[in-house]
């Protein structure tokens, strides 16, 4: 349950410490783990402020970044406290709250720290797993491209249809079918399953066309490009070779 800046997860008194906070750490630090909630550039700063202003021997340090390592806390275990990163593979935004139900927690760092990341995600509701810290910038990644970048990708498609003339405030109703029974393809059946469209047709006269009229569209020709690419690379397409081609000019 939440405390202003303490949490009681898995029976454990956590303290949350923003960078705001860094300046009355002192007392922040009776407790037994401190969970660093600071943007990724700031984790390594944190952590040698922090370890400036108290005993961290015993005591357990996390942070929540997807891509970088447990390491970023090195300072706090120089002074005796186990470490580790324990990242929620979830989207945050202010107007939606997300539960963690079943939501992948990948957790990175000493054995300590790492099994009570195990019990905090578990007590949350998620799925703890163990990544390499040497895989937590590809598996970061990896949620770039399913969120952030798919709504990049949203909002190119946005001003297409906004060039095509239809009005601003209609546009999330005409894609909301086809992307829910997109998702619902691709997580019941896979990409291959999933996939459809002139590529995937092999058909070169539409493919041309949408490349033609893109250009009124500003950055919309180049991103359709570098995803037709990799569709037309790693999906199933018909045609396969014409439609290389005909991206590479």
């Amino acid at each position: 349950m939440p405390l202003g800046s303490l949490f009681i997860i898995a029976g454990i008194i956590i303290v949350l410490c923003s960078r705001h906070k860094l300046k009355t750490l002192g007392t922040m630090l009776l407790a037994f783990v401190v969970w660093f909630c600071v943007t990724d550039d700031a984790i390594a700063s944190s952590a040698r402020t922090a370890a400036a202003r108290a005993d961290w021997h015993g005591k357990i340090a996390l942070h929540s970044s997807g891509a970088l390592s447990s390491a970023e806390l090195a300072p706090l275990q120089a002074q005796g406290a186990a470490i580790a990163s324990v990242h929620p593979m979830m989207t945050f935004v202010r107007s939606s709250a997300p539960g963690m139900k079943a939501v992948p927690f990948a957790l990175e760092g000493d054995d300590k720290a790492v099994r009570l990341g195990r019990r905090i995600a578990l007590d949350l509701g998620g799925v703890p797993f163990r990544i390499g810290r040497e895989s937590k910038v590809l598996y970061h990644a990896m949620g770039s491209f399913a969120s952030p970048l798919v709504v990049a990708v949203l909002a190119v498609a946005e001003r297409v249809a906004a060039q095509a003339g239809i009005p601003r405030a209609k546009i999330p109703a005409a894609m909301r079918p086809i992307l829910r029974k997109t998702f619902e393809n691709y997580l019941s059946n896979g990409a291959a399953a999933a996939f459809s469209g002139p590529i995937n047709r092999g058909d070169l006269e539409t493919v041309k066309k949408h490349l033609a009229d893109l250009r009124k569209v500003p950055r919309a020709r180049e991103a359709y490009l570098a995803l037709a690419r990799a569709a037309a690379e790693m999906l199933p397409v018909k045609n396969r070779a014409a439609i290389m081609r005909l991206l590479s000019e």
